[in-house]
């Protein structure tokens, strides 16, 4: 994403305008638009007119719109992003209250105007949709004979890019027949790989399997970019690596990055130190040592606590929490965001849900925190409270108590 200009007051107030370059920028805006927001960008208008006889024509125009955002949809696998509402400015095409869904497109500009004002969490998410760094960190290729799911991880999300399937008999007689399908299978497996991934750039490339069916296929790879003479192919050996999983379906990506070879390997990835945060969360409520707590209450108190703050604390969030219809509801989870970042020093990552660690999260209520010190007893008065909110969270029982 290209910022092309920023106006944004101390109180909040103010726009920024925005220019799309790639898939993930539009998943970034995506997280930005909310609604009563002001969007401004270009559109398509069909038009109607009559002339003096009566005789009506129509004709469809490029214009510029301004809306007040109502409602957005995504589509992850095609990048589209759609936001519908009703007009703000009128125009000679438009009048003002007019319903219009306008379609944000790649290398367009945009222009958005927060109703509530410019936040600390919407002006973070500029500041990152920005960075010149991010961008794809690694490349998967979960697989198994004759299923092949390639997918990417950046800084966002992981997108499943594209899904090859080939038939493969089993193998009868000399097997012939299922060596070539095979064969088959990793060709197409390979050139479908090869229109996604640019070779000039070195990031990793995960290839994952249960059995031999990933350590097959670089062996395929490579022994074919050597009889071409393929030297960007060759050049990249070194960023193939291939693990070990339990299946070829892409969920099986969660239990891969948990592989040492691959933590290693992603270390400095913004998606591998959300996964080991989780895997962390997860540990301490095994432990049950009053450290680590999810749900919004729980996390809430022990922030008013000072217990998520400098010295380790950590505030996980999912960014689906801060895409909530309700005003209230958003700046509810800005305060705590502020809170424990801003007055009490602790760390706050907002999660993607597009990420196998966001999901985790997710499952959890989309809140979660890893406390500097022990806090026992948060949910204690949960069902006094209100017994069916279903927003409370509570401890995991992550240790099972036998009682004879």
């Amino acid at each position: 994403m290209r910022l092309i200009k920023q106006n944004i007051e101390r109180d909040g107030s103010g726009f920024v305008t925005l220019f799309p370059e790639d898939p993930e920028d539009m998943w970034s805006a995506y997280n930005l638009i909310r609604p009563t927001d002001t969007l401004r960008a270009s559109a398509i208008r069909r038009v109607t007119t009559e002339s003096s006889t009566g005789s009506t024509s129509s004709q469809r125009l490029h214009i510029t719109l301004t809306i007040k955002v109502r409602s957005t949809s995504f589509d992850p696998q095609a990048a589209e992003l759609h936001v519908s509402g009703q007009i703000a400015t009128e125009t000679p095409h438009a009048k003002i209250g007019q319903f219009h869904t306008l379609d944000l497109e790649l290398n367009r500009n945009f222009t958005l105007e927060k109703a509530e004002g410019w936040d600390s969490v919407s002006t973070q998410m500029v500041r990152e949709a920005c960075d010149a760094r991010k961008g794809a960190s690694a490349w998967a290729v979960v697989m198994q004979e004759g299923l092949a799911n390639i997918a990417v991880l950046m800084g966002e999300r992981t997108v499943l890019r594209q899904r090859v399937s080939v038939p493969i008999p089993g193998k009868k007689g000399d097997g012939k027949s299922h060596d070539k399908a095979v064969e088959r299978f990793f060709g197409t497996v390979l050139e479908t790989l090869l229109r996604h991934v640019d070779l000039n750039e070195s990031i990793p490339i995960l290839l994952a399997s249960p059995g031999y069916t990933a350590g097959g296929f670089l062996k395929f790879v490579m022994e074919g970019a050597v009889r071409r003479g393929d030297k960007s192919l060759m050049a990249q050996k070194g960023n193939f690596l291939v693990v070990h999983s339990s299946t070829g379906q892409l969920h099986s990506l969660g239990e891969v990055l948990k592989d040492p070879q691959v933590a290693m390997r992603l270390k400095d990835t913004k998606y591998a130190r959300e996964t080991r945060l989780m895997d962390g969360f997860f540990d301490l409520m095994r432990k049950d040592e009053g450290k680590a707590w999810y749900g919004p209450r729980e996390v809430e108190k022990a922030a008013e606590a000072g217990a998520v703050g400098r010295g380790g604390g950590v505030l996980l969030i999912s960014n689906g929490l801060f895409r909530a219809q309700d005003v209230a509801v958003r700046k509810r989870w800005v305060r705590l965001v502020d809170k424990v970042k801003d007055v009490e020093g602790g760390e706050v990552r907002v999660l993607s849900s597009e990420h196998e660690s966001g999901r985790r999260l997710e499952g959890l209520g989309g809140i979660a925190a890893i406390l500097t010190f022990p806090v026992f007893d948060l949910d204690e008065d949960e069902e006094e409270e209100d017994e069916d909110d279903e927003d409370g969270g509570a401890k995991l029982d992550a240790v099972e108590e036998v009682k004879s």
